[in-house]
């Protein structure tokens, strides 16, 4: 019997491409003004912190766009 599991991916990456959107909207706020630049590492550091994303993110920079693919964006 075919569940169509195969065509959903993996909840881990669906919780990376959560992740990953989430930051990207923080990336605009940022670069938009909308959010000071402590207000931006603050709500990243918290979003990465809740969604378990610490090890995901080591190596990476905190600035907007770093770490985003846009093809991935449905």
């Amino acid at each position: 019997m075919n569940t169509g599991d195969e065509k959903r991916p993996a909840r881990e990456e669906q919780l990376r491409q959560l992740y990953l959107d989430q930051k990207h909207t923080l990336d605009l706020f940022l670069e938009r003004g909308a959010i000071t630049r402590a207000q931006y590492e603050k709500s990243l550091g918290d979003l990465t912190k809740k969604m378990g994303m610490e090890k995901e993110t080591e190596g990476w920079d905190s600035g907007p766009g770093d770490a985003y693919d846009q093809s991935t964006v449905l």
